[in-house]
């Protein structure tokens, strides 16, 4: 595996040795973890090597961006079954570079282990570049809330491979969620008081933002309607499962499905921040709303009585 992942110029020592050695202008590393469970987080029926390989990294990649760092580097842990195909792994190794290349990052070394299905454990490192780390508890009352990158594509993508619908445009958006990297150290330069990415779901990840920071998250439904990607894609799961329709202008089944992904769908990996009042935000950050008194997240003032998110411990 370790050909089709190439060092750069941040990787002193790269794969080979017992550890490897990374440069680290900065002084400080952004570190972070995650696991990819096949069977919980992928299928391989659904999935290539190579989209396993681009979502494994963009967690990681995504998570160090978060913190407004710029993602530098990830260790990459395969636990496989014996009888996996060697030209699976190769591909595995083909997805984590490219997704890699896209951040600016590497693959600087890893470890390898049987198992009974594939597991990969991610562990992402990042450079601040001299910039103070952004945190979830800075947000303040008076800031604005906005979203760079898409909200809901990744979780229509599962919606349409669920229901049978696998060559539809949007499970690409599933398959290969591509978190908009910079705009994480461009948050920090902005002056973000506080930013995540959406992981777990906007409402639940903005949920975090709100507990850490002591404040109520105020959205405003004008501002979080759905593309029409979205839409269609709701209006064709719609039809597949037989939910009926409404005539206009009285909300369908598939508009509020389309709805529901935006605001709890998660694994877009896209960046939200609180920035003060006034900041002047380049044109891909879309302003949601506005941080207030209080707590919680609620859209045009009435509160989410549903637990939004991805429950990672939740039966199913």
């Amino acid at each position: 595996m370790s050909a089709g992942l190439p060092p750069n110029a941040k990787t002193l020592v790269g794969i080979g040795d017992d550890a490897a050695v990374l440069a680290t202008p900065d002084g400080r590393v952004v570190a972070t973890t995650d696991f990819l469970l096949e069977g919980r987080h992928f299928r391989r029926d659904w999935s290539s090597a190579a989209d396993v390989g681009h979502k494994a990294a963009a967690r990681s990649l995504a998570d160090c961006a978060a913190m407004g760092a710029e993602p530098s580097a990830l260790l990459v842990a395969l636990a496989a079954p014996p009888d996996l195909p060697v030209s699976w792994a190769q591909e595995l190794a083909e997805g984590l570079a490219a997704e890699c290349a896209r951040a600016g990052a590497s693959v600087i070394g890893g470890d390898t282990a049987r198992a009974d299905s594939v597991l990969l454990a991610v562990t992402g490192l990042g450079d601040l570049g001299g910039r103070k780390p952004v945190l979830r508890s800075g947000a303040r009352p008076g800031d604005v809330v906005a979203v760079a990158g898409p909200l809901g594509p990744a979780a229509a993508g599962l919606a349409l491979l669920m229901a049978g619908l696998s060559s539809e445009p949007l499970v690409r958006e599933h398959l290969r969620p591509a978190p908009p990297y910079d705009a994480g150290p461009e948050a920090a330069v902005l002056g973000a008081t506080a930013l995540i990415d959406v992981s777990d779901g906007l409402l639940a990840d903005l949920g975090h933002v709100a507990d850490a920071s002591g404040v109520q998250i105020r959205l405003a439904s004008d501002r979080l309607r759905p593309e029409r990607e979205l839409l269609a894609a709701a209006r064709k799961i719609s039809e597949r499962t037989g939910s009926p329709s409404r005539p206009a202008p009285t909300p369908t089944p598939a508009d509020a499905l389309a709805q529901e992904w935006v605001l709890t769908g998660g694994e877009d990996h896209s960046l939200v921040a609180t920035f003060p009042a006034g900041t002047r935000l380049p044109p891909r950050w879309r302003v949601l709303g506005e941080v207030g008194p209080g707590e919680g997240v609620v859209v045009d003032g009435q509160p989410r009585t549903a637990s939004p998110g991805w429950d990672h411990f939740a039966s199913e």
